[in-house]
C-alpha cells in the first residue's frame, strides 16, 4: 500500500525539475538550492520507498558519472555549471535503466529547444516578440544562450516513471 509520506517523497523529484526549467528558462539560471535539495531529498525518497541498498548504490553511481559527464561539458563551453548540477542530481534519482531514456530524451528535447530558439530568433519571428515579457524577449535575443535546463526537465521527467524508486513504490 502507498502511503502519503511515500507519495510526497517522490513528489519531490518532478517538483523540483520543473522549478528548475522554469527558472531557467526566465533567468538563465538555475539556483543551487534546487540541486541540493534534490540531493538531499533522495535518500529520503530511497528509504520511504524501500529502496534496496545495492540500487541506491547504482543510482549514486549513475549520478557520479553524471556529475563527471555534466562537469566536462561544463568545462568545454556546451552548457552552464548549473545545467551540469541539474543533470547530475536528477541522474541520480534515476538511476538505471532509466538514464538510458534520460539522455535520449534529453538529447532530443535539446535539439527541439536549439532549433525552437534558432527559429524564435530569427528576423522574421523575433520582432512579434519583442513586446511581449521581457524573459521572453530575452529568450528571441541572438547569441544569447539556450537554457538547457529546460531540456534537462524534459528528458528527466520522461524518464521518472522508469526509474527504480518508482518501480520499487509500486
Amino acid at each position: 500500500m502507498i502511503h502519503a509520506f511515500q507519495i510526497l517523497a517522490v513528489a519531490a523529484f518532478p517538483v523540483l525539475v520543473i522549478v528548475a526549467a522554469l527558472k531557467d528558462t526566465v533567468s538563465y539560471t538555475i539556483p543551487n538550492w534546487v540541486s541540493l535539495a534534490l540531493i538531499a531529498a533522495f535518500p529520503l525518497a530511497a528509504l520511504a520507498v524501500g529502496l534496496p541498498l545495492h540500487v541506491a548504490g547504482v543510482n549514486l553511481a549513475v549520478g557520479a558519472v553524471a556529475l563527471a559527464a555534466g562537469m566536462g561539458m561544463f568545462a568545454a563551453g556546451w552548457i552552464g555549471g548549473g545545467d551540469a548540477k541539474l543533470f547530475a542530481a536528477a541522474a541520480l534519482w534515476l538511476g538505471l535503466p532509466a538514464a538510458l531514456t534520460y539522455l535520449a530524451v534529453t538529447g532530443v528535447a535539446g535539439g527541439a529547444l536549439a532549433v525552437s530558439l534558432l527559429a524564435l530568433r530569427s528576423g522574421y519571428v523575433r520582432p512579434y516578440v519583442l513586446n511581449g515579457p521581457p524573459w521572453f524577449a530575452r529568450l528571441a535575443e541572438p547569441g544569447e544562450n539556450v537554457p538547457y535546463g529546460l531540456a534537462i526537465a524534459i528528458g528527466a521527467l520522461a524518464a521518472f516513471p522508469v526509474s527504480p524508486l518508482i518501480r520499487a513504490l509500486g
